[in-house]
């Protein structure tokens, strides 16, 4: 797989973690942080639809 074809990082250079565990730039969390450059697409492309489901939530 070429480097063009990987999921990209949804990382915003604001790294803070809350009381949740939860990136306050990104919406990962911690976990999700650690083990991102090992996840395949399929795992980060489910990551990333939690991350816009957290980013949703925290609007309201």
């Amino acid at each position: 797989m070429k480097v063009a074809d990987k999921v990209r990082s949804p990382c915003v250079s604001i790294c803070a973690l809350d009381d949740n565990d939860i990136c306050v730039g990104c919406h990962r969390s911690g976990d999700e942080i650690t083990r991102w450059s090992r996840m395949s697409n399929e795992e980060r492309r489910e990551v990333l639809q939690k991350v816009a489901r957290r980013e949703r939530e925290n609007l309201i």
